[in-house]
């Protein structure tokens, strides 16, 4: 699907292959945060969902995709959830798994054929995303492809002792009404 391939990387299905690469991000301590997750996932429960993956987004109302290099190798996700279609809106989530492939527009790149794709095949009036006030990182990106801030939620997060205060931010599709 030409809509989401790009220069430098390309957004794909997941497949049965990835089983590995997904237990790896799933049970990295250091990313729990970003998923709300504070438990591993199994083998087991990955194969599971790796056999469900290709439900339709209407049914499921999710859709995570790989983000490979143009060598094919995957170097991180991106997700729509809360899929809402009769509001025309979804959440974006995104991770470059390795530091080793971050600061290089992977990201933004993903982002920007993300974007495209729920605009023009989803229909979608809007996403949103939400990030934690220290990811430097990721308020970056999505302020540079347009997403608002629109709101603080304080104390939003628990970890380590210290609440976190979390970033909600959109992007309005202005081509549809």
């Amino acid at each position: 699907m030409l809509t989401l391939q790009g220069k430098h990387i390309n957004l794909r299905a997941l497949e049965p292959e990835d089983l590995s690469f997904i237990h790896q991000i799933e049970n990295d301590e250091s990313i729990w945060e970003i998923s709300n997750t504070i438990t591993p996932y199994s083998k087991y429960l990955i194969k599971q969902y790796l056999d469900h993956a290709h439900k339709d987004i209407y049914e499921v109302k999710q859709l995570r995709l790989v983000i490979c290099n143009k060598d094919e190798d995957a170097i991180g996700m991106i997700d729509v959830f809360d899929f809402d279609y009769k509001n025309r809106r979804a959440g974006i989530g995104i991770l470059v798994k390795d530091t080793a492939n971050r600061q290089k527009g992977h990201g933004k790149e993903a982002l920007q054929l993300l974007t495209n794709y729920c605009f023009k095949h989803l229909d979608l009036h809007q996403l949103y995303c939400n990030i934690s006030e220290d990811n430097t990182a990721s308020l970056a990106l999505f302020k540079s492809q347009g997403f608002k801030e629109i709101g603080l939620k304080k104390d939003w997060n628990y970890l380590n002792g210290h609440f976190k205060n979390e970033y909600l931010f959109q992007l309005i599709n202005t081509d549809v009404h």
